[in-house]
């Protein structure tokens, strides 16, 4: 490290815990839908609570997506803070167990929705209606993936006599995968015909590739073998040698960079110290490609053409770049790349200096070149410290064995 990059990496460290914790303790402090579920139904812009005029953004209607997303976050952050802030801690593992019990309940059916509606029934949107979702026995979702990833967070942290039967529940989500099972469009009917029309996206390896460290920090690696075989079949389906992008689909022009950059992060984060150097190489190059093709400013937008390099879309959410932190700080600390530095500082120079609110402690979700803009990436819920307090979490592990390094570096030079 040169005799400045101490500095950025305590600074940067510092600044994620606070932020961190500044997001959970507003949301812990906002009071909980139907007694449990985690209420972040705010509006980025305004910051006005969403009512019942909002629809479905509304608090008659609960994202099973977000509350799986929120029960990782409550768990992994309350191990993280409780030696030095044991009372947020506490507060985490209390809202963590009620959602845990009401998300399992849920989960007792063989599966968990993107969308219920006030009487807890799945539905879909259709035109200006609301329709009763399908529920096949095999079809998967990112709603399934999300939860079953956040009961096995919880059981392994204050439930360990459940841990069998949701890892149970995760084994069946990555079969569905493997299988052709899962569907990735909730907004549609869950059926075979929805899944015969859906293209071979990474993004269900990807997002599943997110458990793999948690899963070995939980004791129970046996249950992360998957993983090398998800790297591969990515790497193998979707990587384009010439730009060192990811194609969503193989044979598909665009590529969905945020996504890119993610796979990376949970690839870094799983991968033995002693990883083949080769396959770490081509991680960091994807990550380096897909900073610089998708930085537009504010951010990183949405998607890119391969073929041209040029933005497919207008808008850039706010979850790539702590993305692009974590993947960033994960290889910097592998390799000590310095371009690798240069795009960790210039994600978290964006993301706090254009996205971050501070005030309360939440980031825009979604701008443009404009600024700020009405656009819902994925849910209108806000992020339950998922995207951001994950992707930041990572990072500070990362800052943490980096000065840690340094300073054992700087004793043993004198």
């Amino acid at each position: 490290m040169t005799s400045s990059m101490p500095l950025f990496i305590e600074t940067a460290r510092n600044t994620y815990a606070a932020a961190n914790a500044g997001t959970i303790d507003w949301f812990l402090g906002r009071p909980p839908l139907d007694g449990a579920f985690l209420n972040t139904k705010v509006n980025s812009i305004s910051l006005a609570d969403y009512g019942a005029a909002d629809g479905i953004r509304g608090p008659d209607f609960t994202y099973g997506w977000i509350q799986g997303r929120g029960l990782e976050a409550l768990v992994t952050h309350a191990a993280f803070f409780a030696p030095t802030d044991p009372a947020l801690a506490a507060r985490m593992d209390k809202a963590a167990r009620a959602l845990y019990d009401r998300l399992a309940a849920l989960q007792q059916s063989g599966h968990v929705y993107f969308c219920y509606d006030a009487a807890m029934r799945p539905v879909y949107p259709s035109g200006d209606a609301l329709l009763p979702q399908l529920a096949p026995a095999d079809i998967f979702t990112y709603s399934d993936a999300f939860v079953a990833k956040g009961l096995v967070a919880a059981a392994a942290r204050f439930a360990p006599a459940d841990l069998p039967r949701h890892l149970d529940y995760f084994a069946r989500v990555i079969a569905s995968i493997e299988a052709g099972r899962f569907q990735m469009d909730e907004r549609r009917p869950l059926s075979s015909e929805s899944l015969a029309v859906q293209a071979d996206d990474f993004g269900p390896r990807m997002i599943l590739l997110g458990a793999a460290a948690m899963l070995v920090d939980a004791g129970v690696p046996q249950a992360a073998e998957y993983a090398d075989r998800f790297i591969a079949h990515v790497l193998d389906h979707h990587y384009d040698a010439t730009s060192g992008l990811l194609r969503n689909a193989p044979g598909e022009d665009a590529c969905n960079v945020g996504h890119a950059i993610e796979f990376v992060g949970f690839a870094l984060d799983y991968l033995p110290a002693d990883a083949d150097p080769t396959l770490v190489e081509k991680l960091e190059r994807i990550l380096l490609a897909s900073f610089r093709a998708g930085y537009v400013e504010p951010g990183i937008c949405l998607s890119v053409s391969i073929s041209t390099g040029k933005a497919l879309s207008p808008y850039c959410p706010w979850w790539s770049l702590p993305e692009t932190i974590r993947s960033a700080a994960l290889a910097y600390q592998r390799t000590g790349n310095p371009e690798a530095l240069a795009v960790w500082q210039q994600a978290h120079d964006a993301f706090f200096t254009r996205y971050w609110r501070g005030t309360p402690a939440l980031a825009f979700q979604t701008m443009t070149a404009d600024g700020p803009v009405d656009f819902v990436p994925a849910t209108p819920d806000l992020d339950p410290g998922y995207h951001t307090g994950l992707s930041l979490l990572a990072a500070i592990h990362a800052a943490d064995a980096l000065l840690r390094a340094g300073s054992d570096n700087r004793s043993a030079s004198r």
